[in-house]
């Protein structure tokens, strides 16, 4: 029988083949390999720029240009996470064949390490993601009097379609409670699909919405803590530039007390068309990302999405599509309401379109000379296996490694689905 550990190009493709079976949600979002490393290996804190792309205005009413500078942005994705698992073997075990070293030993160390990240990337979408769709304290497909609502589905599908997010690669994550309820709901539009026979994470259910089903355990529940409502401070207004991101608030019991991934809508602010600028029939959803100088019942919060009011980028209007009031006292005293109720809990689902999301991964440098180390990537998921001996106690080590990072990048291609 070969010694397969010796083998470690062997160990590493069966540790990636493992990795690629475990990402339900890494998996169905955009993945990226960074091959700017592939010489000298990627280094924690290093970044990878991605380019957003360009919005104009449309010109009406005149046969003259009006010609609009290139605003091109980029957004930064920081490779700052290093995960690895670690493993030893003593001599009787070097004996195995790569199958049962799979079975025994990669196949359980793989799969905690890509669920742990597969986990934490799913509750980081599901933060920066303010579309939300759903009834709060009832899960989606709930039976009422005969009949189960899934209108959750539709709407949160809607949220997603009036980003322009495109019609393809959509995907939905749900826990297995809310998967039950929905499976019930809609049973009968269950049809076969050939996508079954291609997917490749061990989720994959159906497809209903214009959207690929996953049942995931690693979905996110927001707490909401005792205070659900708010209002606006005047000082928010005084300074307010167009891409502004922080509001000051009050009118809380305790504004300490309020979380990032909440959910608020804004009194009077609603979302309009992203090229139109014609406004919608609901008022815009932001999501808190961080909460500063709380000070009793008030305090500054950082939320997204940014706030435009005019130009190629404008995303807010009044609900008559006209431009909002920004003066002193345009704003100030405006109601803000976040989504449910105080003091409970709310399992966020998440629907999205593939490239609402990025997960990049980067090659480890190779250490110990290539006989012990061993790097492979496929489909953007790049590992490191690394093995060496311990002659003091008979033993042979082995790491696996993957540096990756992740990136919210077109959050209104997504959507909650709230129980």
């Amino acid at each position: 029988m070969s010694n397969a550990n010796v083998t470690i190009n062997m160990v590493a493709k069966e540790a990636l083949m493992i990795a690629h079976e475990k990402a339900s949600f890494i998996g169905s979002i955009n993945r990226s390999y960074d091959d700017y490393y592939a010489k000298t290996g990627g280094k924690i804190g290093s970044a990878l720029r991605i380019k957003n792309p360009n919005q104009y205005s449309v010109t009406t009413g005149s046969r003259v240009m009006e010609v609009q500078d290139q605003d091109s942005t980029t957004q930064s994705i920081t490779m700052a996470s290093q995960y690895h698992v670690d493993m030893r073997f003593n001599s009787a075990e070097l004996a195995l064949d790569i199958d049962k070293l799979s079975a025994e030993y990669i196949r359980p160390a793989v799969s905690v390490l890509m669920s742990k990240i597969d986990g934490e990337c799913l509750v980081q979408a599901t933060k920066d993601t303010f579309n939300t769709a759903g009834t709060a304290g009832t899960i989606v497909g709930t039976v009422t009097s005969g009949f189960s609502d899934t209108s959750a589905l539709g709407k949160a599908r809607a949220k997603i379609n009036q980003g322009l997010a495109p019609s393809d690669n959509r995907s939905i994550q749900l826990d297995s409670v809310t998967m039950a309820s929905v499976s019930n709901g809609i049973k009968g539009l269950f049809l076969p699909s050939n996508q079954v026979t291609k997917a490749f994470t061990e989720g994959f259910i159906a497809r209903s919405a214009m959207a690929d089903f996953y049942e995931n355990e690693r979905t996110w529940s927001v707490a909401n803590p005792a205070d659900v409502a708010g209002e606006i401070d005047e000082q928010a207004e005084t300074n307010f530039v167009q891409g502004a991101t922080v509001v000051h608030m009050d009118g809380f019991t305790t504004a300490a007390n309020l979380l990032p991934g909440m959910v608020f809508e804004w009194e009077g602010v609603y979302a309009c068309h992203p090229e139109t600028k014609q406004a919608y029939s609901h008022l815009q959803q932001f999501v808190v990302v961080s909460v500063a100088n709380p000070s009793s019942g008030d305090a500054d919060i950082t939320f997204s999405p940014a706030i435009y009011t005019t130009g190629a980028k404008q995303n807010v209007c009044t609900s008559t599509g006209a431009a909002l009031t920004w003066t002193s006292t345009g704003q100030d005293g405006k109601d803000i309401t976040f989504f449910g109720s105080a003091s409970t809990a709310y399992r966020q689902n998440l629907m999205y379109h593939k490239d609402a999301f990025t997960f990049v991964t980067a090659d480890l440098p190779l250490m110990g000379g290539a006989d012990k180390c061993s790097r492979i990537q496929q489909d953007g998921i790049a590992l490191r296996v690394w093995q060496d001996g311990d002659i003091r106690n008979d033993e042979l080590l082995m790491r696996i490694d993957i540096l990756w990072g992740f990136k919210t990048i077109r959050p209104y291609w997504a959507s909650r689905l709230s129980n």
